[in-house]
């Protein structure tokens, strides 16, 4: 959400707003158009734009998010919005050049072709128009949105289709692109084989009914990073033998009416990870295989119209995380084992259409559906005092005796009254949060509710009810549209029970004071917020007011809380001094966020004995001199965030013995000196570190050797892991609460701020700084490093064939060094490489070819004289070994004569096809053995000759 600090920047420029007032009456607005939405998505359609209106701040428009600085419109999401019409090539909406996300999915764009124009959105990350009605061609342009991340053009109608020559150019230039949606695009003319050139990074690929014919590619499946797979009705889609792997990280698998046999798969049991499967309609002619029945994951198995011969194997009760059964018309027999009952997680089951006799208790069901079958006598007791039970359906069976009624309530999407929970008068906890529901009472509730969730329920103020609920102790109402300030009357509301209160991310301007004696946990963070900073309650644990516009200097008051654990002041315009006292706090305050104020002078010169900081973060402030050693006691220390500010200081070595620190950020400060150190004190150097940046300084003199051998977390010793996901603080204010930690990082080329850093993010940047000499070889220990930055130093030498080694790379970037000899062939086996820039250094040789490297652009090794191959257009010479006579003279390095030439005779889908003519002996074409083949000899012979041990610089055998 995006939330405006100054007034006019709340309009987002009368440029753009006239652009989005004219698209939108571009369209009438029409029910009808987002019929499908509520269905599919589950989500409410309504017509977002009518809160678009002339001389209003477009900035805080529904569907509407600008950046903070520039009040650019960065993203658009009208999906489910009512828009009807024909789609103008013209429109308006081709004039918001900043656009880096655009949602348009489930309008009715009335048959209209997609515009070639989309393809102007050179920034754009994410593009959906899927179910818009769009027919005819996908045009080429959209596969020049190199940037794309997430791309949806999933079509139901039928009536789109798409060549080869836009389908390869989409594969070829989609280099980023993570989540691939084209299901129900027509794809007959197309050869399967174009996917195989897929990006490593693809997550999500779904092609269902795209009428694919042929043989798909088998090392799809591979993919390290392949989550989602979805094939499914392709009926002439060719599959080879399937035999998967323990390593395969699929998740969802749909190889649904595919007409193949299931014979084809082999080892499904490997798929550890799988929670969705389907195989519906498909040939078994056998009984259910017992590998399916190992998948202990499992949340959902459809193999619907299967013909299963015989009934269901006893191992069926193994899918102990099924959530959803569905083997309905697949000639089941016999009864159903009683193993089923094993699965205590089953809500939704469908055996319908079959030749069962016999069926168990599943008391869990939300869903039972065992039409035609053979099921016979009185209605089971179960069925009577299943209390989740919503939908039966036991039609074309050989029940007999009474039927009795069934009556039951369930919640519908739509408008709701809280009072329908009056009847139930035990009611403690209610959570209606992420509904697309419309919360409505004008009165007070009966109900006794200690906790209430209402997170995204649309309100657009405090609800009345409220005021009924004197023992409430959790209110959460973020996510809504309330506006204004905390009304009087709230300061009733559970005004000695509530610990609980989160009103984050709504549109509150004002906030006087909190009368809430034990409140516990209060967060405000993402409101339109003015004025000083208010002081909490004493009780207080955790006070989140981020993203606000609070102003003025922190009060020493703050102090006087001394049970705060959690404080997170960022993304406001604080300014003054850091609080001194901010060190009374240190018996408990173990998260501290000031980044993105004004906050000038120094870092407090005093850290307490027994500091229980885990997370120090004043990035983005004006803070100046040298670092405390004090902050050494602090010695729980995790993440330590420093970046941004105008800090003089040598690099503070010192740090390397905090025994706990595994982020530390540096960059952008005014920080020199080498980073070698001759102490052997400050051990153990380093050895939890994950995330190492301190581009941006003036550090010089050659890399840290030492702390790269200390980098124990990101070297791959024994399998390093974490049970959390994402770094953060627990606390114990309310049920699973937990605090992430952020950072702004730089991913491949681009800068990023992220709510959560990954526990498995291991990142080096030492980017922007005068570091010279080689490269350590050492480097090639850190094979868990996922990001590596050390452009723009003054780096010489060749680049070590040990950077072939970090098999989790994802983005190297030795741009604007001097590194010379040739790229090593060994880094095109990094299986998760796919961002890599060594331009602006004196790089020769030929450019290594061969799987992700042919996704590359020419960007990535522009400025580089001596390179030569693909994607550059200078062509390479091919070398060719001379007579023996001339390949050496006095020791010195050879001058070989070659006439290889190089003739292109094609590529396409990313590989590179060549022919060499030259030598009859050398027609074998294989320039790598080749070069290798002459420089061995020519280093031997140097070895013979060499009299005095001095070493010379070596030819490079990549």
């Amino acid at each position: 959400m995006w939330h405006c600090h100054v007034d006019k920047q709340c309009w987002c420029g009368s440029h753009s707003c006239t652009s989005l007032i004219q698209f939108k009456d571009s369209f009438s607005i029409t029910e009808d158009a987002s019929f499908s939405c509520d269905r599919i998505t589950g989500l409410k359609s309504y017509p977002k734009t009518n809160s678009w209106k002339q001389g209003t701040a477009c900035c805080l428009w529904d569907g509407v998010t600008c950046d903070q600085i520039n009040a650019h419109v960065i993203a658009l999401d009208l999906s489910c919005s009512w828009l009807y019409g024909n789609f103008p090539c013209n429109t308006t909406l081709f004039l918001l050049p900043h656009l880096q996300k655009l949602n348009l999915a489930f309008n009715d764009f009335n048959l209209s072709k997609i515009p070639s124009e989309f393809g102007r959105f050179e920034s754009l990350v994410y593009l959906n128009l899927s179910h818009t009605s769009f027919v005819g061609e996908v045009p080429s342009q959209v596969s020049h949105l190199s940037k794309l991340v997430s791309l949806d053009l999933s079509s139901w109608i039928y009536d789109s289709a798409i060549d080869k020559h836009a389908l390869e150019g989409l594969v070829q230039n989609l280099t980023e692109v993570r989540l691939l949606f084209l299901d129900g695009i027509n794809m007959s003319s197309t050869n399967p084989h174009v996917f195989m050139n897929l990006s490593s990074s693809l997550r999500s690929l779904s092609l269902d009914f795209c009428d694919l014919q042929g043989k798909f590619p088998k090392n799809i499946f591979d993919l390290p990073n392949l989550n989602l797979l979805d094939l499914g009705g392709n009926q002439n889609l060719n599959l080879d033998h399937l035999k998967f792997n323990r390593s395969n990280n699929l998740e969802h698998l749909d190889l649904s009416w595919m007409s193949f046999s299931t014979k084809l798969i082999d080892s499904v049991d490997n798929l550890q990870a799988l929670k969705y499967l389907d195989l519906s309609g498909n040939s078994f002619f056998q009984e259910l295989s017992v590998s399916i029945t190992n998948l202990s994951s499992l949340e959902y198995l459809s193999i619907r119209g299967a013909n299963i011969c015989g009934g269901l194997p006893d191992s069926i009760g193994n899918l102990v995380s099924l959530k959803f059964l569905d083997l309905s018309i697949s000639n089941l027999s016999g009864p159903v084992p009683r193993s089923l009952g094993n699965l205590l997680q089953l809500t939704h089951l469908d055996l319908g259409w079959n030749k069962l006799n016999e069926v168990t208790a599943f008391p869990s069901l939300i869903t039972s559906r065992l039409y035609d079958n053979l099921l016979n006598g009185t209605l089971p007791s179960w069925l009577y005092t299943a209390p989740s039970l919503k939908i039966i359906n036991l039609s074309q069976n050989q029940f007999n005796g009474h039927i009795k009624e069934f009556q039951s309530k369930s919640l519908e999407f739509g408008v709701m009254e809280l009072s329908m929970f009056s009847s139930l008068p035990n009611l403690k906890y209610l959570d209606l949060s992420y509904n697309s529901l419309s919360l409505t009472s004008n009165s007070t509730s009966s109900v006794n509710l200690t906790s209430l969730f209402l997170s995204s329920c649309n309100l657009s103020e405090f609800p009345q009810f409220l005021k009924g609920l004197k023992s409430l102790e959790s209110l959460d109402l973020s996510y809504n549209r309330i506006e204004g300030k905390i009304p009087q009357w709230m300061q009733e509301v559970g005004n000695d029970s509530l610990t609980y209160l989160n009103v984050s991310h709504n549109y509150l301007t004002e906030v006087e004071h909190f009368p809430w004696k034990n409140i516990a946990v209060l967060d405000l963070s993402s409101n339109l917020i003015r004025g000083n900073l208010p002081i909490p309650a004493s009780t207080i644990n955790v006070f989140l007011i981020s993203n606000n516009s609070f102003n003025g200097e922190v009060s020493s008051l703050i102090c006087n809380v001394t049970s705060l654990q959690i404080l997170d002041l960022s993304h406001n315009n604080l300014s003054g001094t850091i609080p001194q006292c901010f060190e009374n706090l240190s018996n408990s305050l173990e998260f501290l966020n000031l980044k993105k104020n004004k906050f000038y002078g120094t870092i407090p010169p005093t850290f307490a004995k027994g500091c229980r900081l885990t997370n120090l973060n004043l990035n983005g402030n004006l803070l100046g001199g040298p670092l405390t050693p004090s902050i050494l006691n602090c010695r729980g220390l995790e993440v330590l965030d420093l970046g941004n500010n105008k800090i003089n200081d040598t690099f503070p070595h010192w740090l390397g013995s905090l025994p706990q620190l595994q982020v530390l950020v540096l960059k952008s400060n005014q920080m020199h000196g080498s980073l070698h150190d001759h102490s052997s004190k400050f051990s153990p150097c380093f050895s939890k570190i994950q995330i190492f940046d301190l581009s941006s300084n003036y550090f010089s003199g050659p890399l840290p050797v030492r702390y790269i051998n200390n980098f124990k977390a990101i070297i791959n010793l024994k399998k390093n892991g974490s049970a959390r996901s994402y770094m953060g603080l627990k606390y114990a204010s309310i049920d699973s609460g937990f605090y992430t930690y952020s950072i702004g990082i730089v991913t491949k080329g681009t800068y990023m701020e992220l709510e959560k850093i990954c526990t498995m993010w291991m990142i080096i940047d030492l980017s922007n700084n005068q570091f010279v000499g080689e490269i350590p070889k050492v480097i090639g220990k850190l094979n868990l490093l996922k990001g590596l930055n050390l452009s723009h130093n003054n780096l010489n030498g060749r680049i070590p064939t040990s950077v072939g080694n970090l098999t989790s790379l994802e983005w190297l970037d030795l741009s604007s060094n001097r590194l010379s000899r040739t790229i090593p062939n060994k880094l095109a086996d990094l299986p998760f490489l796919s961002s890599l820039n060594v331009s602006e250094n004196q790089l020769h040789g030929q450019i290594t070819q061969g799987k992700q490297f042919n996704t590359f652009g020419n960007d990535s090794y522009e400025g580089n004289k001596g390179l030569c191959g693909f994607p550059v257009s200078k062509g390479c010479k091919i070398i060719e070994p001379a007579p023996p006579n001339v390949l050496e003279k006095n020791g010195s390095k050879s001058n070989i004569a070659f006439g290889w030439k190089v003739v292109l005779i094609g590529y396409g889908c990313g590989i590179v096809l060549g022919m060499s003519v030259g030598y009859a002996v050398f027609q074998t074409c294989k320039p790598e053995w080749l070069v290798n083949l002459v420089e061995n000899q020519h280093e031997k012979r140097r070895r013979r000759k060499s009299k005095n041990g001095n070493r010379s610089n070596r030819r490079s055998r990549a």
